[in-house]
C-alpha cells in the first residue's frame, strides 16, 4: 500500500513556505507513489503559484495532491503514516491527539529551515520532543553530506542544460512572457524583500558600460523600485528606462516559469529558501536576499553558506561575492561590490555551474525523507 502522509504548511513569509511544501508535494507523489495530503492555512497565497486552486474549498486535488484548507476550527481528521511540520509550525492538538492514538505511531518529523550552519549535520535526524509516545524527529535540508540535501525533482539539471543551450527555447520563453531584450543586453532578475541598497546598485546598473535588463517579479521590493525610478505605481507589464538600464515588472508565474526565468538570466537575486536553492539549480551567479531574523542572527547563517559558497574561489573572486553579498544583507554600498564582481565575472560564472553540479551528486530532499521513512519502519 502507498504511504500516506500529510504536510502541515503554515503561511508566514507569502510564498516561501507554501513554495518549499508544494515542490516537495507533488514530488513525492509523482517520484515516490506517496499518498499526500497537503495543509495549508493560507489558500490565497498559495493561488499566486497555483492559480487554478478554488480558496474556497476545503478540499481539491492538484497534480495528485489532496490539498486541504486547514481550518482554525481543526475536525476529527485521522493521522497518516508520515507526517511533516514544516518549518517548525504547530500541528493542531486535535491531529496530535489522533496521532497518539494510532495502532502504529507515525512518523513525525519537523522539517526544519535550510541552513549550511556546521552543527546541522550533528543534529539531522535526531529525535525531538515526544508526544504521548509519539517520538518527533529533526529532518534538516542542507548542502552538507549528512543532511537531507535539497529539493531537486529528476532530471531537473537535464533539462535546465538543454534549455540553456537552446537559444530559440529560451527566446521563445521570454517573449510569452513580454520580455523583449536589446541584443547584448544583461539579463538578470531580482526577487527580493525591502531593501534600502537599492537604489545604489540600481545607480551603477544604469551606468556600468553594459545595458541591463532587470526582471522584477511582482514582490516586496516594488516599493524600493518605484522610490528610485520616482513614479507613483509599479505593476506586472510596467517597464522604465534609465541610462543603460531597463526594468520590467514581471506578474507572478508558476514555479515552472519562474525555473525557467532563472535559467534565462546571467545574474539572479534571490530571496527566502525556495528561490534560493532554484537559483542554485540554475547555475548562474546569485545574490541571495535571506529572511531577517532577530538580533541579526540570519547574518550568522549567511556567512555559513558564503564560506562553504566560495571555498573553490579564488581569493580575489571570494572577497568579491562575499562584499556583494553582505552589502546587500545589511543595505550597504552596493557600487563597489558590484564592480569587483564584474572583474571576477568568468571565474564567478564557472563556479556557479561547478557548485550547482557537486550539490546534484547528493541525494535530493524528497529522497531522503522517503529514505528516512523506510529504514524507520
Amino acid at each position: 500500500m502507498k504511504a500516506r502522509w500529510d504536510i502541515f504548511c503554515s503561511v508566514v513569509d507569502n510564498y516561501g513556505d507554501i513554495g518549499v511544501t508544494w515542490r516537495l508535494a507533488r514530488q513525492l507523489v509523482v517520484e515516490h507513489a506517496c499518498d499526500v495530503r497537503l495543509w495549508v492555512d493560507d489558500l490565497r497565497a498559495f493561488e499566486r503559484m497555483c492559480p487554478q486552486i478554488n480558496v474556497q474549498r476545503e478540499q481539491q486535488w492538484q497534480e495528485g495532491v489532496d490539498v486541504r484548507h486547514w481550518p482554525a476550527q481543526w475536525l476529527a481528521t485521522p493521522s497518516a503514516d508520515v507526517v511533516i511540520a514544516a518549518f517548525a509550525c504547530q500541528l493542531p492538538p486535535e491531529y496530535m491527539e489522533a496521532m497518539a492514538a494510532c495502532e502504529r505511531a507515525p512518523l513525525w518529523m519537523n522539517l526544519d529551515y535550510l541552513s549550511a550552519e556546521d552543527w546541522v549535520v550533528g543534529c539531522h535526524r535526531l529525535p525531538s520532543v515526544k508526544f504521548k509516545g509519539v517520538q518527533k524527529y529533526f529532518f534538516f535540508p542542507g548542502f552538507r553530506s549528512g543532511t537531507g540535501g535539497l529539493l531537486r525533482e529528476a532530471g531537473l539539471l537535464q533539462q535546465r542544460q538543454a534549455f540553456q543551450q537552446d537559444a530559440r527555447a529560451q527566446q521563445q520563453f521570454l517573449q510569452s512572457l513580454g520580455v523583449f531584450p536589446a541584443n547584448g543586453a544583461r539579463l538578470m532578475s531580482l526577487f527580493a524583500y525591502e531593501n534600502a541598497a537599492l537604489a545604489g546598485w540600481l545607480d551603477v546598473l544604469a551606468t556600468d558600460g553594459r545595458a541591463t535588463h532587470l526582471l522584477v517579479p511582482e514582490g516586496r521590493i516594488l516599493g524600493d523600485m518605484q522610490r528610485w525610478l520616482g513614479v507613483d505605481r509599479l505593476a506586472a507589464g510596467d517597464i522604465h528606462r534609465r541610462d543603460g538600464l531597463t526594468v520590467q515588472v514581471l506578474p507572478f508565474v508558476r514555479q515552472e516559469q519562474y525555473d525557467r526565468l532563472l535559467w534565462c538570466c546571467e545574474f539572479n537575486a534571490v530571496r527566502g529558501e525556495d528561490s534560493f536553492v532554484r537559483a542554485q539549480w540554475a547555475g548562474r551567479p546569485l545574490l541571495w536576499h535571506i529572511y531577517r531574523q532577530d538580533e541579526d542572527i540570519h547574518l550568522d547563517k549567511l556567512d555559513a553558506f558564503l564560506e562553504l559558497y566560495t571555498a573553490a574561489l579564488s581569493p580575489a573572486a571570494k572577497a568579491a561575492v562575499v562584499a556583494l553579498w553582505q552589502a546587500w544583507n545589511t543595505e550597504g554600498d552596493m557600487a563597489q561590490p558590484w564592480k569587483m564582481l564584474l572583474a571576477h565575472w568568468p571565474e564567478v560564472a564557472a563556479h556557479a555551474e561547478t557548485w550547482c553540479l557537486e550539490q546534484g551528486l547528493q541525494a535530493d530532499l524528497a529522497t531522503a525523507l522517503v529514505q528516512f521513512y523506510e529504514s524507520w519502519i
